[in-house]
């Protein structure tokens, strides 16, 4: 491991939860029970249990490796320290540029709730930049400013789950018609539960952040598994909620299925509450991207797989500021001239590998650190390729290329380093 100078550790349990809570319960959950519906229709309830699994699966391998090795870069450093350089790397990468693309795309779905009509992008950079610039302030400012968002979004949830109930006479009568939970089969709720997975992924960020935890070995597994508790408590109420009201058919014909939830009883008053949330959400999740992103290349500049002036640290706020203003560049550049409805299919492929490594590192910890019984991380290694099955072939297809680009660009590094040696 690199013995270049270190971040401070200012974060503490409550801290590391918002943190990761406000990357789990981002704009997904007010989307992402549309394409499960159509995929699965009443078993989404299934299909999120299995996907909750799952996520906890890989939690607890995430967790245990964030104890023994509790330092910013995640999988990416968990890879390098158990399996090898490469496999660390293509984590590192996976997360790096899979989330990049998906940070200019939540950028956009907050613009799309919050700006005029036409002024979508100008307002989604202009996210971006704000963002930025509270994560170059410090750690604490970027906890803080999630601990407001997550206490915004879950109170709007809570006030929109009650108007749906409350103003829908009737709710819960037709949440199971035809086949019931079953009725589109298991290879459909093997593919809602594939969609519905990547809403919980967030709590990988509380890992990249491990070198600003207070008491790592402590606080990162729990509040690693804390976060994601609470994301699937949330995420049942609401998919339960939405079932109730609008019906599988109903969830699955509208883009917008908590809006339309609340529109549809006397609570109507509460719709715009569903619109502010969701814009908030988004911006939770972007804010934690940005910061598990800049840790993430701030390790893997420290091993030289990205250039090492990136590896800086601000001597004031502690916090890789080079690599987050590169990145956010970046990220604004990509909602200035990308067609992101297209350009994010392979960010799916990049968490999955990334937590494939984890389970594969977390398999070969030796029983001192051991702190999950090791079928837990063959199940979460066989589920994460399982649920690359259940990906497009699009996405997999974007995917394998953006592995084989960072495969070229590390064998090139490796290959300009031996030559100046």
């Amino acid at each position: 491991m690199s013995t270049l100078a270190g971040l401070s550790r200012r974060l503490g349990t409550f801290d590391a939860v918002a943190i990761g809570l406000g990357s789990m319960i981002g704009a997904g959950v007010f989307a992402a029970f549309t394409p499960a519906a159509q995929a699965a229709g009443s078993g989404l309830l299934v299909g999120l249990a299995v996907a909750a699994f799952v996520a906890y699966c890989n939690a607890s391998s995430t967790a245990q490796l964030a104890a023994a090795y509790p330092t910013s870069g995640g999988a990416y450093v968990y890879g390098r320290e158990r399996l090898g350089p490469w496999p660390g790397f293509l984590a590192g990468w996976g997360f790096v540029i899979g989330k990049t693309a998906s940070s200019a795309a939540m950028a956009m779905t907050f613009a799309a709730y919050a700006a005029p009509p036409g002024w979508e992008r100008p307002v989604a950079i202009a996210a971006v930049v704000l963002l930025v610039a509270v994560n170059y302030r410090g750690i604490s400012r970027t906890a803080a400013l999630a601990r407001i968002i997550v206490a915004a979004v879950l109170a709007a949830l809570a006030l929109a789950v009650a108007a749906a109930w409350a103003g829908t006479p009737g709710a819960g009568t037709d949440m199971f018609p035809g086949g019931g939970l079953l009725s589109h089969g298991w290879y459909g709720i093997l593919q809602s539960a594939g969609l519905l997975f990547f809403a919980f992924a967030g709590y990988a960020r509380i890992a990249t952040l491990g070198e600003e935890v207070k008491d790592p070995r402590r606080t990162i597994p729990r509040a690693i598994l804390i976060a994601l508790a609470i994301a699937a408590a949330v995420y049942a109420g609401v998919a339960l909620t939405l079932l109730a009201v609008l019906g599988p058919d109903g969830v699955a014909s509208t883009a917008a299925p908590l809006a339309d939830a609340v529109a549809a009883g006397t609570w109507s008053w509460a719709a715009p509450v569903v619109r502010v949330a969701a814009a908030l959400a988004s911006l939770g999740a972007l804010l934690a991207l940005i910061a598990g992103l800049g840790r993430t290349s701030l390790a893997m500049a420290r091993e030289d797989d990205f250039p090492r002036w990136f590896a800086a640290i601000h001597p004031k706020f502690q916090v890789p500021h080079r690599a987050e203003l590169v990145l956010g560049g970046v990220i604004c550049v990509i909602i200035a001239f990308a067609d992101l409805r297209g350009a994010i299919g392979f960010s799916s492929f990049g968490v999955l590998v990334y937590y494939l490594v984890a389970n594969v590192a977390a398999f070969t910890q030796p029983a001192i650190d051991r702190r999950h019984p090791k079928y837990l991380q063959l199940v979460g290694a066989a589920a994460c390729v399982a649920l690359v099955a259940t990906l497009p072939l699009e996405a997999v297809l974007a995917g394998l290329v953006m592995f084989a680009v960072g495969i070229v660009y590390r064998a090139a590094r490796l290959r300009r380093r031996t030559s100046h040696s």
